[in-house]
C-alpha cells in the first residue's frame, strides 16, 4: 500500500469554504467521482482542511498510477464536470505548475519508516 498527500488551496470567502465543504458531504457526493476512486483501486481517501489550505490523502495499492488514474478522469464527463464545478471554490498553490491543481507533497518525516516499537 502508497500513500499520496496532496495540497491544493480553497478560495478565502468562508460562504465558498461552507460550500465546498457541503459537496463533500456523503449526501451530496457526486456518485460519479465515488465510482470513479473505487473503479481505481484506492483503499481510502480523507480531504482534511485548516483555513483555506485543502490536504487529500490517498491511500492506494503499489500498482496505483496517478497518471493512468488522471488519464481515465479526463475521458470521464462526469468526472470533468465535477472537476469544474469544485474548481469554483479550489485555488491553485503559487507553486503548482502550470494546469497542476492538486499539489503531491514531499514526506519529509515518518516514524514509521525508523522501524522498532518505543524506545
Amino acid at each position: 500500500m502508497r500513500r499520496y498527500v496532496y495540497a491544493l488551496d480553497l478560495v478565502e470567502e468562508p460562504a465558498k469554504i461552507a460550500e465546498y465543504e457541503a459537496w463533500h458531504r456523503a449526501d451530496r457526493i457526486s456518485p460519479a467521482i465515488v465510482a470513479s476512486l473505487k473503479r481505481a483501486g484506492l483503499a481510502n481517501l480523507e480531504l482534511f482542511r485548516t483555513g483555506n489550505r485543502l490536504v487529500l490523502i490517498v491511500d492506494a495499492p503499489n500498482d496505483y498510477s496517478p497518471d493512468s488514474k488522471a488519464a481515465s478522469d479526463a475521458r470521464d464527463p462526469d468526472v470533468q464536470a465535477w472537476e469544474a464545478l469544485m474548481w469554483n471554490y479550489q485555488r491553485a498553490l503559487p507553486w503548482a505548475k502550470p494546469g497542476e491543481k492538486w499539489v503531491l507533497m514531499q514526506t519529509i518525516f515518518s516514524l514509521a519508516q525508523l522501524g522498532g516499537n518505543g524506545p
